[in-house]
């Protein structure tokens, strides 16, 4: 049993899904013939005898079958989401284009190119196709067909049995060439849609590029949010706790004069490690995300910045309005590394962080007065700052000469 339903199945694995395959060849000659009919109905109603006339009727049959694209397009698309399972995406983001801008458009020829010239050849191998099948399943049953002919035609003609043997081989033969076909031309047919009809390779790298930048944009700005919840959380709980922790303290140690020196050295030690903690909470949190660049913006945090810089820093912010907080987030900290770089690299004895916004670009200038020779990957930090600026697609460059000065521009595309 076993064996015979193998051989069963290996049979009749050439025919598997050829019913849909035949069904979407019968639905696409459908369509060419409406798009014929249409050409042939000046051919119909009257025989052009003028050169004008043969014109017109060439003419204005074309015309419509071109102006009908984006409905015969539309036609396509669901034989093959509906016939095959197979949806080809539509070349266009949103709404299509209005038929002037569509008959202009590189997407526009594609189709019609489609529909003028690869769907009625396609078509034409289609109709070849279903010929075979057709012939082929009356030689497979050339036995049927014996039987409706008359008895006496049957012993006359004793060598039936034998031509009835060799159709019903051929038949079978043709079967599997016809099964074997229609995949050939479906597959045929589905590659040159895929090309034509849907986006070409550009746009589909296009959009993918698109939506790549739209979620990398998304993510920063969930990191940043992130980062500033982080920042409130540590600043109104854990911080609060421990300044609550170092006052209690040192009440203690100010208020109970009468303890031991062992206890009294206790208290002072906690005293001590507790001021200290809230001294290194203070400064992780102006890491993540101060408080003064959302409170008060990004000349507030910058001018508190330079002053905690152990270099003196001149601070120069022209800004009309807000940023959106990534940008000025980005800005801040990029500004921070860069001095923090200038501190332990660059050997200067000032610095000047200018900031001014040109139109839709926010644009940051760090100089110092150090030794120079500061490159990208050279392991002065640089190449984070790069990467930080490319998460909102903005551009970093430098300008360090060996005897310096050195100078960072960056540039960070900015909305209101």
């Amino acid at each position: 049993m076993h064996t015979a339903t193998r051989l069963r199945a290996l049979v009749l694995r050439q025919f598997r899904g050829s019913g849909r395959q035949v069904a979407f060849l019968a639905t696409g000659l459908l369509i060419q013939f409406g798009v014929l009919l249409v050409i042939a109905l000046p051919w119909i109603f009257f025989v052009p005898e003028s050169a004008g006339a043969v014109l017109i009727a060439l003419v204005v049959p074309l015309t419509a079958v071109v102006l009908a694209g984006p409905l015969l397009t539309e036609a396509q698309h669901a034989r093959f989401r509906t016939r095959l399972g197979v949806d080809i995406p539509s070349p266009y983001e949103g709404r299509p284009p209005r038929l002037r801008a569509w008959l202009r458009s590189p997407v526009g020829r594609r189709q019609l190119l489609y529909h003028l010239l690869d769907g009625p050849l396609v078509s034409l191998a289609a109709i070849l196709v279903l010929l075979t099948w057709a012939a082929a399943a009356a030689a497979a049953l050339a036995y049927v067909w014996i039987w409706l002919v008359s008895l006496d035609y049957r012993a006359d003609h004793p060598e039936y049995s034998t031509w009835a043997a060799y159709l019903t081989a051929a038949g079978i033969a043709l079967l599997y060439l016809a099964a074997w076909l229609s995949g050939a031309l479906t597959r045929l047919d589905t590659r040159i849609a895929a090309v034509l009809l849907g986006p070409s390779r550009a746009e589909q790298l296009e959009r993918r590029v698109e939506v790549l930048t739209e979620s990398r944009a998304g993510l920063v700005d969930v990191v940043d949010a992130e980062r500033r919840r982080i920042e409130r959380d540590l600043h109104d709980g854990a911080q609060q706790r421990l300044v609550s922790l170092a006052v209690n303290l040192g009440i203690a140690k100010a208020t109970l004069g009468d303890l031991p020196e062992d206890a009294r050295r206790v208290i002072d030690e906690a005293h001590r490690e507790a001021k200290e903690a809230i001294e290194e909470l203070s400064s992780l949190v102006r890491g993540l995300h101060p408080a003064v660049l959302e409170d008060r913006g990004l000349d507030a945090a910058l001018s508190g910045l330079a002053a905690r810089t152990p270099i003196p820093v001149r601070v120069s912010v022209h800004l009309t309005g807000r940023l959106s907080p990534t940008v000025e987030s980005v800005a801040y900290f990029v500004v921070s590394e860069a001095l923090t770089n200038v501190v332990k690299h660059a050997e200067a004895s000032e610095a000047e962080v200018t900031v001014e916004r040109a139109g839709t670009i926010l644009l940051v200038v760090i100089r110092d007065d150090g030794v120079g020779g500061a490159r990208p990957g050279a392991g002065s930090g640089l190449s984070g700052l790069a990467k930080r600026v490319a998460s909102v697609d903005g551009t970093l460059s430098v300008d360090s000469p060996a005897g310096g000065p050195t100078v960072i521009t960056v540039e960070l595309p900015c909305v209101p």
